[in-house]
């Protein structure tokens, strides 16, 4: 099996194990995705491990593992789900196309804006290996891109929205290694917006 058949076999296999839970399972994840963040503020991503996220949310590092499979694949959960609950920008009726890229950039620029340690230690783990972190990543950059094409509207350019992707990412990228603050990203992809649009045909 070739290996990029076997990653898709994979993340596949990965999402499997997406199962339902319980509300007290449920109770425990959360519990677990918040005490990672804390974790992560106070020790960055380096310094974090799941044992002591585990210690931090009052369950053993068994039951941590049942539900997740290295603290990258804890750490992109936690951006992931405050990705999902991220509500979409808010445009006066009327606004045209970079208006409305624009704005819908500027949320997601800011999503984690406001706890910078935390976003930098996320998307660090974004990057990460294992099946798990995977299927993440192609969930985050599914959801991101749809976001961008309904802001677009319906007569997107394809390549307008992949330069928009590779902006956003790439800005995200930037931010998590310290070359820019994440406060800054939202007017930096809004210029790049503007250029795009500008240059749709």
């Amino acid at each position: 099996m070739s290996e990029a058949a076997l990653s898709v076999v994979e993340t596949e296999a990965a999402e499997a194990t997406r199962r339902r839970l319980t509300p007290r399972q449920a109770a425990v994840v959360g519990a677990l995705l918040a005490a990672a963040a804390d974790e992560a503020r106070q020790q960055g991503y380096e310094g974090l491990t799941v044992r002591n996220v585990a210690r931090r949310a009052g369950v053993a590092p068994a039951t941590a593992y049942t539900y997740f499979a290295s603290k990258d694949h804890l750490l992109a959960e936690v951006l992931w789900r405050r990705l999902e609950a991220l509500a979409p920008a808010e445009v006066a009726a009327g606004a045209d196309t970079a208006e409305r890229v624009t704005a819908e950039l500027r949320v997601l620029g800011l999503f984690v804006a406001d706890d910078p340690v935390v976003a930098t230690a996320c998307t660090t783990a974004l990057l990460g290996r294992g099946a798990e972190v995977r299927a993440l990543r192609e969930r985050f950059g599914t959801a991101l891109h749809a976001r961008l094409r309904a802001a677009l509207g319906d007569d997107a350019d394809d390549a307008v929205l992949r330069g928009l992707d590779l902006a956003y990412s790439g800005a995200m990228l930037w931010a998590g290694m310290g070359h820019i603050h994440f406060e800054d990203v939202p007017e930096t992809l809004a210029t790049t917006a503007r250029l795009l649009v500008g240059a749709t045909p």
